[in-house]
């Protein structure tokens, strides 16, 4: 009992981070049918700066977080606004290998100022070890799960409530019409990069706070396939659910089978969920008849 609570918390750990990089993911996708094959590298990328500005820096936790996500959110632009808003009107597959391109640049960028060699992070959140239910764990793990809790309950607020929001959601469901109401289109896909870049990055000091910094932190990025695929591409509630899901997958069999298959039943799930349900559980289902 005391091994199933253990890994229980350690796959919601992993799955409430998962499935902060899976929104950013579903927001891009939802807003501009991109497929951001970068995801990853914005989360490493979060990883090293806030690395860089609480142990380089020397700034205080809270001042080192706010200049992170200011950071994430200039990038999201940036990349938004030089990288992909030429690309509009290219072939898929074009906007695809930009994607690509993009995150071996980012990660040729982290590891020319960082090195590849991993790094000591300083945590921010205590990791004293907590008993609960009788299983010992890591404060830091409970801690990031109820921050992801937070995170996504302060994005699902701003989609309902806030103007930005709204628009996104009237751009993500037709952009034509959006168009005809004054909604500017290109800045919210500004908006949509700049958001996933922010909540990748706060995955990724997450992740780092818990296992450290280093470039493998950008393989956790490429988790967010299953999780996206599994919810749905275009599902912001499937995004959550997705994460959850198979956090607690790899946990389990990491525990109960054995290290090394859990990394690849994501996967499994992934090529499952393809043949079966491609749109995912949440998806919205398009037929196309001819």
């Amino acid at each position: 009992m005391d091994l199933f609570i253990q890994l229980t918390l350690t796959g919601l750990t992993n799955g409430a981070i998962l499935a902060l990089a899976a929104l950013g993911f579903v927001l891009i996708f939802k807003a501009s049918d991109v497929i951001n094959f970068a995801q990853g590298e914005f989360l490493l990328i979060g990883a090293y700066v806030t690395f860089a500005m609480i142990a380089q820096f020397g700034l205080a936790w809270p001042l080192g977080m706010l200049l992170t996500l200011l950071i994430a959110v200039a990038l999201g632009v940036i990349v938004e606004r030089l990288v992909l808003r030429p690309m509009i009107g290219e072939p898929i597959i074009s906007v695809i290998m930009v994607t690509i391109g993009l995150s071996s640049l980012l990660r040729a960028i982290v590891s020319s100022i960082w090195g590849n060699q991993p790094k000591a992070f300083p945590p921010f959140i205590p990791s004293n070890p907590v008993n609960v239910l009788g299983a010992t764990v890591g404060e830091d793990r409970l801690w990031a799960i109820v921050i992801a809790i937070v995170m996504l309950g302060i994005f699902s607020v701003f989609f309902r409530r806030s103007r930005e929001g709204i628009a996104m959601r009237a751009v993500a469901d037709d952009q034509q019409a959006a168009l005809s109401m004054g909604i500017s289109v290109k800045k919210i896909f500004a908006w949509a990069w700049s958001i996933a870049a922010a909540s990748a990055a706060v995955g990724g000091a997450l992740v780092a706070n818990i296992v450290g910094v280093g470039p493998e932190l950008a393989g956790f990025g490429l988790r967010v396939f299953p999780v996206v695929i599994l919810g749905g591409l275009d599902s912001i509630p499937g995004a959550v659910i997705g994460g959850v899901v198979i956090g607690l997958l790899e946990a389990y069999t990491g525990g109960y089978i054995g290290q090394g298959l859990n990394q690849v039943l994501p996967f499994i799930v992934l090529i499952v969920i393809l043949m079966i349900r491609p749109y995912g559980l949440f998806g919205q289902e398009i037929i196309e008849r001819v």
